[in-house]
């Protein structure tokens, strides 16, 4: 689901990523908020929340909110530039991101529990958790596309509306691509729901030791590129092989 890109990538890539990956996001929205008080996967409601710190003059929360953007800014460009460096299509480039997500969450679970509710404490975890999914955007944005997006669902929702409308009119030049559309978007708002609510529960069960749950989620998503990578390498040797022995044989 990480590997394919441009004309060799399907629905059903985009579909399993939307799955896991939302999962992930919905997950970190719903335990975030309640182990910080703090939204972090996205960043539109901390602009509101910024420009109200200016308007009440309270200069000190203004400048966190402000690093939090930032943060979030910093992980879509470091994810970008991780890739550029290695190179787009090189075998496990797209796995070098989900490592450092995964380092990211292990901190949020190991550490939390000194959380202590102080700015400094808010800017290390919650900045940390930002920084985490602004790379989780920018790395789905790039393998899709910009087809999928994991991490919040204001677009997601637009997007659905307008191809719901044009599903309604029945005026679309190709039907197909179109359910294919809104299956897409149906699948990211269910299962980043679903994340969220297990997120919050299992963050009222387990505390900060749930944070071990997305990182179990993005670690299948590696098991899975990986395995399907050494699967395909193996068929294509043993294939070869055959090939081989067949015209050894043929007189």
């Amino acid at each position: 689901m990480l590997r394919h890109l441009g004309a060799k990538r399907t629905p059903e890539h985009n579909l399993r990523l939307a799955t896991l990956l939302g999962m992930t996001a919905g997950f970190v929205n719903a335990a975030g908020y309640l182990a910080f008080s703090i939204l972090t996967t996205n960043v539109t409601g901390h602009a509101a929340l910024f420009a109200e710190r200016i308007a009440f003059q309270d200069w000190a929360t203004a400048q966190v909110i402000a690093l939090w953007m930032v943060l979030f800014l910093a992980g879509a460009f470091v994810s970008t530039f991780i890739l550029s460096l290695i190179g787009y299509n090189q075998r496990y480039s797209y796995s070098v991101p989900i490592v450092f997500e995964i380092l990211i969450l292990a901190f949020s679970a190991v550490y939390g529990g000194r959380y202590d509710g102080t700015l400094l404490s808010k800017e290390v975890f919650a900045g940390s958790l930002l920084f985490a999914m602004g790379m989780q955007n920018s790395l789905v944005s790039m393998i899709s596309g910009s087809v999928v997006r994991t991490t919040h669902l204001t677009g997601t929702f637009t997007d659905l509306g307008i191809e719901l409308a044009q599903s309604v009119r029945g005026d679309v030049a190709d039907p197909a691509a179109l359910r294919s559309k809104i299956k897409l978007r149906l699948a990211i708002i269910f299962f980043f729901m679903l994340g969220a609510i297990a997120g919050a529960y299992l963050f009222k069960q387990f505390q900060f030791t749930s944070f071990y749950a997305p990182i179990v989620l993005l670690i299948l998503v590696l098991v899975y590129d990986v395995f399907r990578i050494r699967a395909k390498r193996y068929y294509n040797r043993t294939a070869i092989a055959v090939r081989k022995k067949i015209r050894r044989r043929q007189p």
